[in-house]
């Protein structure tokens, strides 16, 4: 993976960034903590992901293209292209759609594998291993 530091900016190509498996379905990591950078960028590729929240990163969600249903805690609201959803850090979310959802996913502070949390079986949210 190439990428260009220089005087205070960093340059990435998306075709040179990972794309990795993840509970959302697969994530493409363009800017990632390791950047050092304010927040991570990765664009997700999303048919059916697994509800969970961050407790301490906020994302923001911009729908590249694709419809569907998205969980926030109680609530279910419909996706479409151009749209954008803020997602406060503790807030439960889940993302489904029949034909898949591409969408542009940004965390502030940086995404970190270890602050992803799922509640099972009415026990204690636990994290997932890091990916």
């Amino acid at each position: 993976m190439s990428k260009t530091i220089t005087k205070g900016y960093t340059v990435r190509k998306t075709s040179e960034s990972p794309t990795v498996p993840c509970p959302c379905g697969q994530s493409t990591r363009i800017l990632t903590s390791a950047d050092e950078g304010p927040c991570s960028v990765h664009v997700t590729r999303i048919s059916d992901s697994v509800k969970h929240y961050h407790r301490l990163s906020d994302e923001v969600y911009y729908i590249l293209h694709g419809f569907g249903k998205m969980e926030l805690n109680d609530d279910t609201i419909d996706i479409e292209p151009g749209m954008v959803i803020h997602i406060e850090a503790g807030t439960r979310h889940r993302l489904a759609s029949p034909d898949g959802v591409t969408t542009l996913v940004i965390a502030i502070p940086p995404f970190d594998p270890t602050d992803e949390w799922f509640d099972t079986n009415n026990s204690e949210a636990r994290p997932t291993s890091a990916v």
